[in-house]
């Protein structure tokens, strides 16, 4: 029987592009979309390029699913979860409401308190490059975000093997699309059209996310620093990961453990050369490239933010969870030019 699976948040970047690569997917029924703002109205009739004409519900029913897809903004998924698990459906939350585990550490960064502290503790990091064998069991998958996607792959050959010391400068750049949907002044045309900034320098909040997994990465604490900005474009993101050599290490030694790391992933490859956001757009592809520069070891991890970063990671977490094939619903090519 084909796996039931719902969107929720179905009508946002994220969740538009998750509920098209699932209504394409040989081994999922979508079953439900939910936005509760365009209840009542056909996802195709709200985002013209869908390709989902299910009319879109003001709330979810959990028990007609087997997994459920959230992209709301973040904190709202977090005071529903419970009552979605218990109803018998597998969670995989594409917003930051479980993705640190420790509630101190949410509401340090995210203002509030958590509102079901015990789930943080429950909660699987879905990057499936990690390897994490407890996310074939999960019941609830903490989706990773678009910048830590990029860094987390660009740097943790680097830091498992022990090539580097453990302390990362991470220098990203993504697209406006990054933002979300809803309108912004941070995000408006004219405000960021031929130009280039950072932002968050004095801190971002995926900043405690990569450094809490680079550090499971190592095994040993990793001082992160980050900077993101912004720049003009639709979609795309390259990470570029700065990490200090241990004696002896070289360029061949850096890239032949890369290479190993990563020849039976079917979505990251190491490439020869430094990669274009352009490589991986419209797919959950990642690129990897490293180069030495003096005591430097540059690390370059390049995605779509919207796919690998965001909506179909979700679903290649989704084929792990439940024993599909990784690639089921996901052989997508790039656009090129």
């Amino acid at each position: 029987m084909p796996l039931r699976v719902a969107v929720v948040g179905a009508t946002g970047y994220t969740g538009s592009t998750c509920a098209a690569i699932l209504q394409r997917h040989p081994e999922v029924d979508l079953v439900q979309v939910v936005a509760r703002r365009d209840a009542g109205r056909a996802l195709q009739a709200v985002v013209p390029t869908s390709p989902v004409r299910l009319v879109l519900q003001e709330r979810l029913d959990p028990g007609g699913c087997d997994a459920v897809v959230s992209a709301l903004p973040h904190g709202v998924a977090a005071a529903q979860a419970r009552a979605w698990l218990d109803a018998g459906a597998v969670l995989l939350d594409c917003s930051a409401d479980f993705r640190l585990r420790d509630p101190e550490a949410y509401r340090t960064w995210y203002g509030v308190e958590h509102p079901d502290p015990p789930l943080l503790a429950e909660a699987v990091y879905g990057l499936p490059e990690l390897r994490d064998p407890a996310l074939r069991t999960a019941r609830l998958v903490a989706l990773p975000g678009c910048f830590p996607t990029a860094a987390i792959l660009a740097a943790a050959p680097a830091l498992r093997a022990e090539l580097v010391e453990p302390a990362a400068l991470v220098d990203a750049k993504s697209a406006v699309s990054g933002a979300g949907r809803s309108l912004s002044l941070g995000t408006h045309f004219p405000e960021v059209d031929g130009g280039l900034h950072a932002y968050a320098v004095g801190g971002h909040r995926h900043l405690p996310e990569m450094e809490q997994e680079l550090t499971r990465a190592a095994g040993t604490a990793v001082a992160t620093t980050f900077v993101p900005h912004l720049v003009p474009a639709v979609r795309g993101l390259l990470a570029t990961v700065y990490l200090r050599l241990r004696q002896g290490v070289d360029a061949g030694r850096a890239a032949e453990t890369y290479r190993q790391a990563y020849r039976d992933e079917p979505f990251v490859t190491w490439t020869e050369r430094p990669p274009s956001t352009k490589w991986a757009s419209g797919t959950n592809r990642c690129f990897v490239h490293t180069e030495v520069q003096g005591p430097w070891l540059v690390a370059l991890g390049a995605i779509d933010n919207l796919w690998k970063g965001a909506a179909s990671q979700a679903v290649q977490a989704l084929n792990l969870r439940f024993g599909l094939a990784a690639t089921a619903g996901l052989d997508q090519t790039a656009l090129w030019p």
